[in-house]
């Protein structure tokens, strides 16, 4: 058996690889398949569930909700039902998914916090905006509401197409005949593959008015309807505080981000008291949402990788404790938010109280708005107002021709049926001559007074009372006023005009009828941001070699007296105020800051700075100052390269640090920052030490300063593999070289103004060899 398996094997690795005729089988590589499956199933997704389209606003699953509510006769003067007889109805006509899928999108139709305008009526708990979900769909009922009606009536006015359904047994519509544009006043939000859409809910009057004013001028500019739409008006209200610039750039590009932040009150109390009551929230905030930031803020835990609090969490739960006194929760049916902030006594500033709880809390947030639409033209993009607004027009345009289309279809088939009955009320008694002596009366009928055969067909079936003489006075009237209205529809589909008229005044009947107040107020404010108040006050920050630091109050202590751990030593020390910063550089460039009087106090041996910071993996901190914004300071690389810059410029809220320092990664053996050095008053030089012992002076004039970092120009021309080993600026004092000189004897000299000027010469030259030569040498401004 061993033997034929392996000369069976044999056989096979050797026999020769037989290519399929691909003329004759069809064949794909798993490559090409999965590529069209995964195409397949990202246009499924983004047209058939995650998107809206422009013309209707609708996804999939609620417009076959709404449809299906529409033919139960579920209106907004029946009776509701059960949601799940609404949910049955949908996933056995039209939607073959889940129940809870179709019973959510139903769920979130008839929520009025979630949609300015909801298109259900919902009997029962429906969820609440803390985030509750709606009970089970056998407790909860459904109809429509009144405004559902502008997006149905039209339905079987022949005003839309209609497709087959998922097992072809039934019709569904492909686009509901809307007569507003709901894609803007409810908005929507979904995710699709490779896109998302999130469209804020607008004012029906607002839209209503741009839509109108758009049909009256194709040609109109962004800012003209930008007048008419100033921007969302959310269902739950609270303020847009981004400028008129940002919110008209963001309807433009059809992309961006509004700053919101919530609305309140502040109620009077007894005997001086004041608290802060919330009425109104940003979207997607809740007030359970913002008791759990204050809970997080008033009793942080420790980070993760941490062993205790950070100085900030420490710091930020100092600051809420001594303003808050209480928050609690007060909503209700007769208030839908009711959020109360009680101060810890009535001389507390307001609005220093307020700034504190925007800037640490949801009460102040971004809405992103990502206007991603399905066009007209079934393709989905992003779109400015304009275009969705033009989308919109054309497709009601389109909708109203159909429907005057089919309604001048009904009226001629109606006229015609009429002439024919006139014609048989004036020869009545011939008529009824030839129905009772043919055999064929319907061609005879025909051939006798040249009816058509529809006509014919309704004369034999009409009744005999129908023949009465006050028949014929109703025929008459009718058709005086079926001729009147056909002249209506003829010269509506024969003139644009007349057809953009017909729907200019539909569009105003709607938003007399269905149109309301602005709840989103609109005015431009300044973002809140929290500012601790420090003590201003003389301390001295201490900087180890490992990075270790710390704050000592006032100014002119000995370094000598400073002890540190074992195995590290002083880096520097600063003296500066409390209400100064600490930089830490990074070996990749990056810029740290930490508040001054975050640091711990000089009793012990401080904390790491990278504690306070979040240092980027595979680096490490080389360099430290501390001091003022406006300290101007020389930003040298090893490189060689160089630049001026000020503390502000580098100074960064973001805990990852600011890029700023432009490290060149192909500078061997690794580019990084040296040690900054503060340019005093006085200072007209710039000295470089090369690691070789060369030293360089020219004019702090040849150096540019550079607010938003980079790499600055070459300070030193530096041999091949050689660093820059130090750079200063210098004054008339001169400076004072120090390293390990020989025996490694820690060694020092004075560099006057006089020898200094021997080194002197232009930028980006190589310099002079300084005597002694020293190892691991530094120098230092006198």
């Amino acid at each position: 058996m061993g033997d034929e398996s392996d000369t069976d094997a044999k056989a096979v690795a050797t026999a020769p690889r037989v290519v399929p005729n691909t003329a004759d089988v069809d064949s794909l590589t798993l490559a090409t398949y999965a590529e069209r499956a995964y195409l397949d199933y990202a246009i499924s997704v983004v047209k058939g569930r995650a998107l809206p389209e422009v013309a209707d606003g609708q996804k999939p699953v609620q417009r076959r909700i709404l449809f299906a509510m529409n033919e139960m006769n579920l209106r907004a003067d029946a009776k509701p039902v059960k949601s799940a007889r609404v949910v049955g109805d949908v996933l056995g006509k039209f939607h073959p998914h889940g129940d809870q899928s179709a019973y959510d999108a139903l769920v979130r139709l008839a929520q009025d916090f979630s949609l300015r305008y909801p298109l259900i009526d919902g009997q029962g708990n429906f969820g609440s905006r803390d985030g509750d979900g709606a009970a089970a769909m056998r407790y909860t009922e459904a109809r429509l509401t009144k405004i559902a009606s502008l997006l149905l009536d039209e339905i079987d006015e022949g005003t839309v197409d209609f497709i087959p359904n998922y097992d072809g047994s039934m019709q569904e519509p492909r686009l509901l005949p809307a007569r507003l544009p709901f894609v803007l006043l409810n908005g929507a939000s979904g995710i699709a593959v490779g896109m998302a859409t999130e469209v804020p809910s607008h004012n029906l009057k607002e839209v209503a008015s741009a839509a109108i004013a758009l049909m009256k001028n194709p040609k109109i500019s962004h800012e003209e309807l930008m007048s008419y739409v100033p921007g969302p008006d959310f269902p739950g209200g609270a303020q847009i505080i981004s400028s008129h610039a940002e919110i008209s750039q963001i309807y433009q590009t059809g992309r961006g981000s509004l700053k919101v932040r919530a609305r309140w009150v502040i109620e009077d109390m007894a005997r001086g008291q004041w608290k802060l009551v919330v009425t109104e929230m940003p979207p997607g905030t809740s007030t359970q949402k913002v008791l759990q930031e204050i809970e997080e803020l008033t009793n942080p835990k420790v980070k993760v990788g941490k062993k205790t609090l950070t100085p900030e969490q420490n710091n930020l739960k100092q600051t809420i404790l001594s303003l808050l006194d209480s928050v609690r929760d007060e909503s209700s049916k007769d208030a839908a938010v009711r959020l109360v902030f009680e101060p810890k006594t009535k001389n507390i500033d307001v609005n220093e109280f307020v700034t504190t709880l925007l800037a640490h809390t949801s009460l102040e947030s971004n809405a992103p708005i990502n206007l991603v639409m399905i066009g007209n033209d079934g393709r989905p993009r992003q779109k400015g107002l304009g275009e969705i607004l033009s989308e919109w027009i054309e497709f009601r345009v389109a909708t109203v021709t159909r429907r005057t289309q089919h309604r001048l279809t009904k009226v001629n088939d109606r006229i015609h049926i009429l002439e024919g009955r006139q014609l048989v009320l004036l020869n009545i008694d011939k008529v009824i001559k030839i129905i009772r002596g043919s055999d064929e009366p319907k061609a005879d009928l025909m051939t006798a007074f040249k009816l058509s055969e529809r006509q014919a067909e309704d004369i034999l079936e009409i009744r005999l009372r129908q023949l009465a003489r006050l028949e014929a006075i109703k025929i008459e009237q009718e058709l005086k006023e079926l001729n009147t209205e056909k002249e209506d529809l003829e010269s509506i589909l024969g003139s644009d005009s007349n057809m953009r008229k017909r729907i200019v005044k539909e569009i105003e009947a709607d938003m007399k009828t269905f149109g309301d107040e602005r709840r989103t107020m609109i005015q431009e404010e300044k973002k809140a941001i929290a500012e601790t108040k420090v003590i201003d006050e003389p301390v001295t920050v201490i900087v180890s070699q490992r990075g270790w630091v710390r704050a000592r109050q006032g100014h002119e202590h000995d370094p000598q007296q400073f002890s540190f751990k074992a195995g590290d030593g002083m880096y520097a020390t600063f003296e500066c105020r409390t209400t100064d910063v600490v930089l830490g550089f990074g070996s990749n460039g990056r810029v740290y800051t930490v508040p001054v009087s975050d640091l711990p106090g000089a009793r012990g041996d401080g904390s790491p700075l990278t504690g306070f910071v979040n240092l980027a993996a595979g680096t490490q901190m080389v360099a430290y100052y501390a001091g003022h914004n406006d300290d101007l300071l020389l930003l040298s690389m090893k490189s060689g390269n160089g630049f001026l810059a000020n503390v502000a410029d580098m100074t960064t809220r973001n805990k990852a640090g600011k890029s700023f320092v432009g490290v060149d990664a192909k500078f061997a053996p690794g580019d990084a920052p040296l040690a900054p050095a503060k340019v005093q008053e006085g200072m007209k030089q710039v000295a470089c030490l090369s690691e070789n012992g060369r030293l360089l002076v020219f004019s702090l004039d040849d150096l540019k300063r550079l607010p938003t970092g980079g790499k600055g120009v070459i300070l030193m021309d530096l041999d091949k593999a050689e660093r820059l080993q130090s750079a200063i600026a210098v004054g008339s004092s001169g400076a004072v070289i120090s390293g390990l000189g020989r025996a490694g004897k820690p060694t020092e000299a004075a560099l006057d103004a006089k020898t200094l000027k021997s080194f002197t010469a232009n930028r980006a030259r190589k310099g002079h060899a300084l005597e002694p030569k020293l190892k691991d040498a530094k120098l230092t401004a006198q």
